[in-house]
C-alpha cells in the first residue's frame, strides 16, 4: 500500500466529519457514529480542541548537581558514548572472560560507563515506527522532511554520473545468449 495516499486520506479530527457525527446521533445510528469514532485517530494531542498553549514551570532551587555532592553521589551514567576513544572504556569483555564480576561490578559502581553507543534523541527505529499508529508515521515523516529541507542539499553533478553510467555500459562485456 501506498503510504502517500494513506497520509492524505487519514482521519484525524472531528472537523473532517463535518455534520455526519450529528446526523448520526439525531438519526440513531449508533453503528455509524462508533465507526467514525473509532476512524478517528487516539492521540488526543492531535484533536484540535486539545491543542492548549504550553505552560511555564517555575525552576527548581536545588539541582542535580547539588544533590550529588550533598548525598555524596558519583557522577550520573552517561546515556552515550561522547568520543571515540570511549569505546576501549566501554568494553567489559575482558573481565567477563576472566570471571572478575565483582570487578566488573565495583568499576560500574565508581565509574558508570554510558548505556549505549548512539546519542540520538531523534533516532526511531524502523521496526518501533512501524508499530506505530499511520498518524505517528505521519508526524515523524513531516519532521523528517522539513528537517531535510531546511538543510543545503549536497552538491550532485548529474552530468558527470550520467557519462559514468554511459561508459559502463559501453564497457561492459556482452552476453551471449544460446539457443
Amino acid at each position: 500500500m501506498n503510504t502517500q495516499s494513506l497520509n492524505s486520506n487519514l482521519l484525524v479530527e472531528e472537523l473532517q466529519l463535518g455534520e455526519q457525527l450529528n446526523h448520526c446521533v439525531h438519526s440513531d445510528r449508533r453503528s455509524d457514529f462508533a465507526l467514525m469514532l473509532s476512524m478517528l485517530t487516539d492521540n488526543v494531542l492531535a484533536h484540535s480542541q486539545f491543542k492548549l498553549p504550553e505552560t511555564e514551570h517555575p525552576k527548581s532551587i536545588t539541582s542535580e548537581d547539588l544533590l550529588r555532592k550533598e548525598f555524596e553521589l558519583p557522577d550520573k551514567q552517561r546515556l552515550a558514548m561522547d568520543t571515540l576513544e570511549d569505546i576501549n572504556e566501554f568494553s567489559q569483555a575482558h573481565l567477563i572472560e576472566s570471571q572478575q564480576l565483582t570487578a566488573l561490578h565495583l568499576s560500574q559502581a565508581l565509574m558508570p560507563k554510558p548505556l549505549a553507543f548512539r546519542d540520538d534523541k531523534n533516532h526511531i527505529s524502523s521496526t518501533v515506527l512501524s508499530n506505530t499508529r499511520l498518524y505517528c508515521q505521519q508526524e515523524y515523516q513531516r519532521k523528517k522532511q522539513s528537517e531535510l529541507s531546511s538543510e543545503d542539499r549536497l552538491p550532485f553533478n548529474v552530468n558527470s554520473w550520467l557519462k559514468a553510467v554511459q561508459t559502463a555500459i559501453v564497457k561492459a562485456p556482452l552476453l551471449k545468449t544460446t539457443a
